[in-house]
């Protein structure tokens, strides 16, 4: 029995994979994109907001959440396969993308290869290639974590074994701390050491001085993409944040076309569960000015 409401699946390759959806089906999809450990959940109180100006479709990425989890490395061309499935399978002929953590390099990766497909792009917290550690993380204790979580063994123990991912990274990294109601929920996709395979993987797919090479040549790409493309973007800043602070938002933004900053206030990595109302707000005025500029094309 979950101890969040129980989703829909999709069959999706050779698993399902569970999402949440709210809205008009006859309006602009915004496809919502988590990151590491979470799932559609950390979503729960930004839809809502956004519902109204869009059809709102959330999965849990495979492995993690109420999706399958099959047989395999859980790598990051893994989660563009079953992604690329999914929108398939949902049929989504276009889209708003809102991403945090992974979420931000599907959907980069996704808008390079599918531009026709990207209506506009909401994100946060964000994934790039980094050259060295320096780059990684503003705290150096999350550094020397992280680099503990790409050491052989040491991390395969850490993650695996007593699930640092779920029970240290994720609410040290919310501002507001997280209730025991809500770790539930985070803490029931990853009850075993197998279970965990995917918390595990995706800090060994960090893009940080060119390994995994196959990863930081497909980012590196779709980051030149993003700057090259002219959709619009906003992105969400927190205060002091993680892998973004605002002093880096704003240079980052500058060097996009049609990119304006949102500072949300206080937050570090998981934004949605410190700032969630600021955020469902800046998604609705991004939906809302873009709609409203392509109607006046149209006329």
């Amino acid at each position: 029995m979950f101890p969040d409401v129980s989703l829909p699946h999709l069959p999706v390759l050779d698993t399902t994979m569970a999402y949440r959806k709210e809205g008009d089906a006859d309006a602009p999809v915004a496809l919502f994109l988590h990151g590491n450990p979470t799932s559609s959940y950390i979503w729960r109180n930004i839809i809502p907001g956004v519902a109204g100006v869009a059809h709102c479709i959330a999965p849990d990425l495979v492995g993690f959440g109420q999706s399958g989890k099959p047989d395999g490395a859980y790598r990051f061309a893994d989660h563009v396969r079953y992604l690329d499935a999914f929108i398939e399978a949902s049929g989504i002929s276009s889209a708003y993308l809102v991403a945090q953590d992974w979420g931000t390099a599907l959907a980069f990766e996704l808008a390079a290869r599918r531009p026709e497909l990207v209506r506009g792009l909401a994100f946060m917290e964000f994934i790039r290639p980094m050259t060295s550690w320096q780059d990684f993380h503003q705290e150096p204790a999350a550094r020397e974590l992280f680099q503990k979580f790409r050491t052989p063994r040491v991390g395969e123990t850490m993650i695996l074994d007593d699930n640092v991912f779920v029970e240290r990274v994720l609410p040290g990294s919310v501002k507001r701390g997280l209730t025991e109601e809500e770790m539930a929920v985070y803490r029931a996709p990853f009850p075993t050491p197998e279970s965990r395979l995917p918390t595990w993987r995706l800090p060994n797919e960090l893009p940080i001085a060119g390994e995994p090479a196959d990863v930081w040549a497909t980012l590196e790409a779709a980051h030149k993409a993003l700057h090259a493309s002219d959709y619009p973007k906003v992105l969400f800043a927190g205060d002091p944040g993680a892998l973004v602070s605002p002093a880096f938002a704003e240079d980052f933004a500058k060097r996009l076309h049609n990119c304006r900053v949102v500072h949300l206030g206080g937050g570090a990595h998981y934004l949605q569960e410190d700032q969630p109302e600021a955020i469902a707000r800046g998604v609705v005025e991004l939906i809302v000015i873009a709609e409203s500029r392509m109607t006046d094309v149209a006329a």
